[in-house]
């Protein structure tokens, strides 16, 4: 008989059911859900593949277009992070990871249409970069998904695993994309997208087959609400811009930045494709491996001052990058590149670590704000889970928003002074800024320490 999918009466925080059999469904469900979202963020990213395959000769866009382009994409997948959020509360995790991989298939092969056809208005491709913004909201109901799976003191955990299994989506993307100049040429695209339709078919089915729904309370529309009027809502999203927001910002960037760096030192725009896709994917590849040890970190010596030390070591990254594009200013040599590259590897290792991080915050700060109701325990947790959830939501959309800043930010500076200096000192600025919020608020007063840099130690065989 096939088994139901849907589950009433889950409570992760009960050790004994954990025990009994609630991990294993509860990582069950983590593995698909990391399925989905990887393949949602690969989609989400199509388009920063994609421009490498476009020389303007052939499709008359310009370096600033193509930076647009990875905006539009990045916006769209902002806005519809918030819907996505309570999509799981009305449709079930299991049941809109479904949908939400199918609906991917449509941005997919508008794709294979556009780009086997050149010459196209600017429109066009800004709509289509647009639908592959449906990815990106894939995040979101995922990780408000996982996050009621797992209990308090493996939430960093859970969710940095779901969050680096998504964000490795975007190297995965580039891998596929340099594997096929690299066999294929720069001349036919198609197959990256032929790749992606095949895997979204293997995470609909896994979905179908192995997820379940949780017949418990989640996000609403009054959590939203709420969260809207909490002050931690909003610190917290703007540590995601700088966070989250810096790593698919230079996600979609990377590749446009070092096309554009290598054609400027003399390489013919298919050598500067082809290295530019060698070197991209290294950056995503980073990040979103180091966003699960960030959760890690978090769960053993609290969020607050890992995203602190993490926006300390941005600002270093993004100094070497200012002083670089400085220096150097349009002329590109072997040493300046050199540095670029070490530049943008630090911010990427440390986004993903300030990535996890802040996430692992979320869950902390509204349980200990649970621990100030005067009620039950079951009304406590429903609290914490449905703000979390919220939040998780709202600051995904909004620190998303970095990402959209970053490539609009980097087009003015191209379109201005024809480099990315002036873009590199106005990130810096953001990271002084950030860093500031970070210490104040989460490490330096107690009752922020307390909420959101409390260690939650984990047994030791968890």
């Amino acid at each position: 008989m096939a088994r139901s999918h849907t589950i009433t009466g889950w409570n992760p925080e009960d050790r004994a059911a954990w025990a009994a059999g609630g991990q294993r469904i509860a990582r069950r469900n983590l593995l698909w859900s990391v399925v989905a979202e990887h393949v949602g963020f690969s989609v989400w990213s199509l388009w920063s593949v994609m421009v490498l395959f476009m020389p303007q000769s052939v499709y008359g866009l310009t370096a600033a277009d193509k930076f647009l382009v990875a905006a539009t994409a990045t916006l769209v997948g902002s806005v519809l992070r918030l819907p996505y959020t309570m999509a799981t509360a009305r449709f079930g995790g299991r049941n809109w990871t479904i949908f939400s991989a199918c609906v991917l298939v449509v941005p997919v092969v508008a794709t294979i249409v556009v780009v086997a056809n050149p010459g196209q208005p600017l429109w066009v491709y800004l709509v289509c970069a647009a639908l592959t913004g449906l990815g990106g909201g894939n995040f979101a109901s995922s990780m408000t998904n996982i996050n009621a799976f797992f209990p308090q003191r493996l939430k960093g955990w859970a969710l940095g695993v779901n969050a680096g299994g998504g964000n490795i989506g975007v190297p995965a993307v580039q891998l596929v994309g340099l594997f096929v100049i690299a066999i294929a040429g720069n001349r036919q695209p198609y197959w990256v997208c032929a790749f992606y339709l095949v895997a979204l078919v293997i995470g609909a089915i896994g979905a179908a087959r192995f997820m379940d729904n949780l017949d418990i309370v989640s996000v609403d529309t009054a959590a939203m609400r709420a969260a809207l009027r909490n002050r931690h809502t909003w610190l917290v999203s703007l540590l995601y811009i700088g966070t989250f927001g810096s790593f698919i910002g230079f996600s979609f960037a990377f590749g446009q930045v070092l096309q554009i760096s290598f054609a400027s030192g003399g390489q013919s725009a298919a050598q500067a494709s082809l290295h530019a896709a060698q070197i991209a994917f290294v950056g995503p590849l980073l990040g979103s491996i180091s966003r699960i040890y960030g959760g890690r970190f978090a769960d053993r010596i609290g969020g607050g001052t890992v995203t602190l030390w993490a926006f300390a070591g941005m600002i270093g990254g993004v100094g070497i990058l200012g002083v670089t594009a400085t220096v150097a200013g349009r002329q590109t040599t072997a040493v300046t590149m050199t540095l670029y590259v070490v530049g943008f590897v630090v911010l990427f290792l440390l986004s993903g670590i300030g990535n996890g991080a802040v996430y692992k915050m979320i869950p902390c700060i509204f349980e200990a704000a649970s621990r100030s109701l005067d009620a039950d325990e079951k009304t406590r947790a429903d609290y914490s889970r449905s703000m979390s959830g919220a939040v998780i939501g709202i600051a995904g959309a909004v620190g998303c928003l970095g990402g959209v800043a970053i490539n609009l930010v980097l087009r003015a500076s191209y379109l201005a002074n024809g480099s990315a200096t002036v873009a590199f000192w106005a990130f810096g600025a953001f990271y002084v800024i950030a860093a500031l919020v970070t210490w104040r608020v989460y490490v330096q007063l107690r009752q922020g320490a307390t909420a959101a840099d409390q260690p939650v130690r984990a047994p030791a065989r968890a």
